[in-house]
């Protein structure tokens, strides 16, 4: 049987506090694959949750990106998307509201859309904070929960910052 998350579970995990290791941008370095490019970060979260940080873009659309948090179900070969960054390369529809928007946009796993047995992650967002694929790991980063590894440097002088 699928994993299902309640709202409250999914607003918990993204809220998780997610610590970066100190070489995390070297290892978010995008690699060709199939047409286009992509990267894995497993990350364990402060409570010991389990996350992926999946970056992917189109090596022929920039526009056409995702950025993913993805949560591993504890005992399961099973992944849910809490969140997902997408690019204005496509049209979106939230089927249950009929609503449908050509944007950026930010999908958010929700329990309504799994009670239906659609994807968890089939609501989406339109939003403006972000244009490009640099600017949607930005705000992945600042939304959900993930802590930046401490840069020795910035303590030399702290009374500079």
């Amino acid at each position: 049987m699928a994993a299902r998350l309640t709202d409250k579970e999914i607003t918990a995990l993204i809220a998780e506090t997610k610590p970066l290791p100190a070489d995390y941008i070297a290892r978010t370095q995008t690699k060709p694959k199939r047409g286009h490019k992509e990267r894995e970060l497993e990350l364990t979260g402060k409570n010991g949750s389990e996350f992926r940080l999946i970056l992917r873009q189109s090596l022929l659309n920039s526009l056409d990106f995702s950025v993913i948090l993805a949560y591993q179900v504890p005992g399961k070969n099973q992944s849910l998307r809490l969140r997902r960054y997408n690019g204005k390369s496509h049209e979106h529809t939230n089927t249950l509201e009929s609503q449908t928007f050509y944007d950026f946009h930010v999908h958010t796993a929700t329990e309504r859309y799994q009670e239906v047995g659609m994807r968890e992650d089939s609501f989406a967002e339109p939003t403006d904070r972000f244009a490009d694929f640099q600017g949607a790991i930005h705000c992945m980063l600042k939304d959900c929960g993930f802590a930046l590894p401490q840069d020795p440097q910035k303590n030399l002088f702290p009374e500079v910052e």
